[in-house]
Formats: structure tokens, C-alpha cells, sequence
């Protein structure tokens, strides 16, 4: 016979954090990628500028920096569309 665990996760300490708590990480963690890819858009930025300006940037470099702030802008881009999604989604269910 096994034992029967009375309340579930929920009761588990640090398991499962308060809703506040879970919309503030939320909140931190969209606030934290927003930054990364702003910070990756100003080092190419960056990197254009002392290409332009010959300060002993190579092509190679300055590429590579475009070429990531460019995919990591597409990535939260795409993120930002699925979460508009599901909120659409949720919003249309019947209560």
C-alpha cells in the first residue's frame, strides 16, 4: 500500500509560489530579455558606427554582431506573438 500525500504539491513549501510572485517573475523575466536583446542591438550598433568610422572594427565582427541582434529581436518577436496568442485564446473561452 503507499502513502497517500495529503494536500498535494501546493502544500510543499517552495513549490508552489504565490500568484504575485509568479506574475512578478514573469514580469522580471520579459523585462530581462527585452534588455538582452536591446543590449545586443546597441553592440552592433556599436560595431556599425567604428566600421563606419574605420576605429579598427573588422567586417567579420560587425556581422556576426547584426546577424545575432537580428535573430535575438526575430526570437522575441515570435515569443511575444505566441503569448499574444494564448491571451487571445484564453480571452475567447467560455466562463
Amino acid at each position: 500500500m503507499t502513502p497517500r500525500i495529503e494536500g498535494g504539491l501546493a502544500s510543499t513549501p517552495g513549490l508552489a509560489p504565490a500568484a504575485s510572485e509568479a506574475r512578478t517573475d514573469f514580469a522580471e523575466t520579459l523585462r530581462s530579455v527585452i534588455a538582452q536583446v536591446n543590449e545586443l542591438q546597441q553592440q552592433a550598433d556599436q560595431k556599425i558606427l567604428n566600421l563606419l568610422t574605420g576605429a579598427g572594427e573588422d567586417l567579420h565582427s560587425t556581422l556576426i554582431a547584426v546577424e545575432k541582434a537580428s535573430l535575438a529581436f526575430q526570437m522575441m518577436v515570435e515569443a511575444r506573438n505566441k503569448i499574444v496568442q494564448a491571451y487571445r485564446e484564453i480571452a475567447q473561452m467560455p466562463f
